[in-house]
């Protein structure tokens, strides 16, 4: 690094995870599943759903909370918020402007990507542009989903997924929901945030970052109904087909990620003329387990070097990267110094991979 040269430091990082945690047996009382058939699958075992009513945003501010209070920083010190979410509170206005009131923040810039599984890693790459050039000095990054909101489950089966009514759920809703079983066995709510700061001269900081996006391929992984190509936006009828419930080709998704997430971290690392030894931890999306044992196994990288939680968690899609590298640290395993490389792949198609130096 140059003399001089500005980086995006981490300061902290926080989490937040809801109450409600919810097992595979939970699952089996209102669709055809296992918790055998779910593991075997995904890797999943538990995740954690927000009570309704509760928006991404909230969770956002929750682990802002956590991110600055780690970082021994005020809320009023930041000068940029960047969320990630592909669940807002409201199709608009996003959840930033909201983060930023629950924060108690004076007006400032917020903006919201929705690069979907990828979108903290798009986050990363924007707070490293936005320090770099000089225009924020502190960087609020979140990463929040409230997945529980597109689960398609009637209130019955709610009722009876949770416990506070008997089961079965009724036969007509247990063949609905297990029509999406694919789906909805794979994500959870949750938020993950981290604090930057702009730091002169030092190793520390966002290394660099190689993103990519490729609409060629979202037919593999996206919502037929809900948006401005249709008309209305939304119809009953829409609702009633399960046209805005998202659709997956989960063996695409599988053969790209385990391609292109290993293929853009040897990428990335050559561009920063850095090997695969370099790197102290790899923190990659957490969709699937199989996913990532076949990612990691494609760069060579010991289990010591890598950490996985989806099997506690599920998906949790923006919060992911944040939720796995809180915990990672939290173990010792991204102690101050180390090389982190997060690495994620989204519907979109988008991809990449950012380095940073704790």
């Amino acid at each position: 690094m140059a003399q001089g040269e500005v980086r995006a430091v981490l300061k902290g990082c926080g989490i937040a995870i809801p109450e409600v945690e919810v097992d595979n047996h939970m699952l089996a009382r209102v669709l055809e599943t296992s918790d055998e058939w779910i593991r075997a699958r995904s890797g999943v075992v538990t995740r954690y759903y927000v009570e309704p009513g509760v928006g991404s945003s909230e969770l956002g501010a929750q682990a802002a909370r956590s991110a600055l209070a780690d970082a021994g920083l005020e809320a009023a010190e930041v000068d940029y918020i960047v969320c990630a979410t592909m669940t807002p509170d409201h199709y608009f206005p996003g959840s930033a402007t909201l983060i930023q009131q629950r924060l108690g923040i004076e007006p400032k810039p917020a903006i919201d990507l929705r690069q979907q599984c990828a979108g903290f890693a798009y986050g990363l790459q924007m707070v490293d542009a936005l320090i770099r050039s000089g225009q924020a000095e502190t960087v609020l990054l979140v990463g929040c989903d409230v997945h529980s909101s597109l689960i398609p489950f009637p209130p019955r089966s709610w009722q009876v997924l949770l416990g506070r009514q008997p089961p079965p759920a009724p036969p007509e809703e247990f063949e609905w929901n297990s029509r999406f079983r694919h789906l909805v066995v794979l994500f959870g709510d949750g938020g993950g945030a981290m604090v930057f700061r702009a730091e002169a001269g030092g190793e520390r900081g966002i290394i660099g970052s190689r993103l990519l996006g490729d609409g060629n391929e979202k037919d593999i992984l996206y919502v037929p109904g809900g948006g401005s190509a249709s008309r209305p936006f939304v119809d009953a009828e829409m609702i009633a087909a399960g046209r805005t419930v998202p659709v997956m080709d989960g063996r695409k998704v599988f053969k790209l990620a385990v391609t292109k997430m290993p293929e853009v971290t040897r990428e990335l690392l050559a561009e920063q003329n850095m090997s695969l030894d370099d790197v102290d931890l790899l923190v990659m999306h957490q969709a699937n387990l199989r996913i990532n044992e076949a990612a990691q196994k494609a760069l060579a990288l010991p289990d010591e070097r890598v950490h996985n939680n989806i099997q506690r968690y599920g998906n949790t899609t923006s919060a992911t990267l944040p939720i796995c590298f809180h915990e990672a640290r939290e173990e010792g395993k991204a102690p101050e110094g180390a090389v982190v490389a997060f690495v994620a792949l989204g519907a979109g198609l988008h991809w990449g991979a950012v380095l940073l130096r704790v």
